[in-house]
């Protein structure tokens, strides 16, 4: 008997896994648009532009989300937040998944019923200076002010380089990005520190006169930023995940958006399973079968995001580094789609 509801009670288990694991894939595909959080404006990886018409390296990941799901990468939803709002929006069904510059942490992937989907920018914590200030290394602003925003792991990685170096500092938290940005800029703080990603963005778009400040060498961190979704909900977190991956892997392969059609054509069988020619991956996802096609058709491939949105193309001039592909040095290695 005790067996009989041992049985019982796993497969009322399992079955409630089942329907988890539907249920943010059906609400998208109910809703008509995935709907991506994103911060409140973060030049390079989501920001509106002069039509409105939000742009980024992460509104990107959430339009290959959609061109996944619907074969139609502008059914988006965009909603922005701010550093603390957006787990709870996560967790609480407000968004669908998080693609905002969030830094994947043991704590955020374990403690708050979230999980990441995968990584698409290596980033690490440094530092913005006005040249004024006549510093060229991070250990030589003891007793500075500053800046940081709240919510973010920003603070504590700093708290703990600061201690492991001997440097002391005065904290400036404040809690909107872009009030942040405000009073570095008014000269409230001496220093403004957060991912290195977010400097290049600050020092390009929202400072006056960019020549006048530099970003100092040292980085402090690790901030592997990616996508997150809500845990226990495996099938949507599969779309997200693969969603990303065929990006990094149509760069790995030579296919764009450009040549996606003629690449169509190859003998190469990874890539007739990446663009859905030979069939399986969509079945896999339940998704259609050109899922990845799409993707890259709409959206592009990993590096083309990148380039035109923070790389060369783009006012930010970020270099590859650690977000080129693996077989360029970099850390972008995407699992194989078979």
């Amino acid at each position: 008997m005790n067996i009989a509801k041992g049985l019982m009670g796993a497969a009322l288990l399992l079955a409630a896994a089942q329907g988890a694991q539907a249920a943010t894939l059906d609400v998208v595909r109910q809703r008509g648009a995935v709907a991506c959080g994103t911060t409140t404006g973060f030049a390079g990886f989501s920001a509106p532009d002069a039509q409105g018409k939000w742009q980024g390296l992460d509104v990107d990941l959430c339009r290959a989300i959609a061109a996944a799901v619907f074969g139609d990468a502008d059914k988006i939803k965009v909603v922005p937040l701010n550093s603390q709002q957006r787990f709870t929006a996560l967790q609480s069904g407000e968004v669908d998944v998080l693609t905002r510059n969030t830094t994947v942490t043991q704590q955020r992937d374990t403690a708050l019923g979230i999980i990441h989907a995968g990584i698409n920018f290596y980033d690490g914590q440094g530092f913005l200076v006005p040249k004024s200030l006549g510093v060229k290394s991070a250990k030589e602003i003891n007793g500075a002010t500053i800046c940081l925003q709240t919510g973010t792991s920003n603070e504590n990685t700093l708290a703990d380089w600061a201690r492991a170096n001997n440097v002391s500092y005065k904290p400036v938290v404040i809690e909107t990005f872009n009030e942040v940005v405000n009073a570095f800029a008014a000269g409230r703080c001496d220093v403004f520190s957060t991912d290195a990603s977010g400097l290049a963005s600050i020092r390009i778009s929202k400072l006056q006169n960019p020549d006048d400040y530099v970003v100092l060498p040292e980085i402090i961190s690790k901030e592997p930023l990616g996508p997150f979704v809500r845990q226990g909900d495996d099938a949507w977190l599969n779309v997200v995940h693969w969603s990303l991956s065929a990006m990094i892997e149509a760069e790995e392969y030579g296919v764009t958006s450009k040549n996606v059609d003629e690449q169509a054509k190859s003998a190469n069988p990874n890539i007739k399973r990446i663009l859905g020619v030979t069939p399986g991956g969509g079945a896999n996802l339940g998704l259609d079968e050109k899922w990845a096609y799409n993707i890259i058709k709409q959206v592009g491939n990993y590096g083309e995001s990148f380039e035109r949105n923070v790389g060369q193309g783009s006012p930010l001039k970020i270099q590859r580094g650690l977000n080129a592909q693996w077989t360029q040095g970099g850390l972008m290695y995407a699992l194989p789609i078979r």
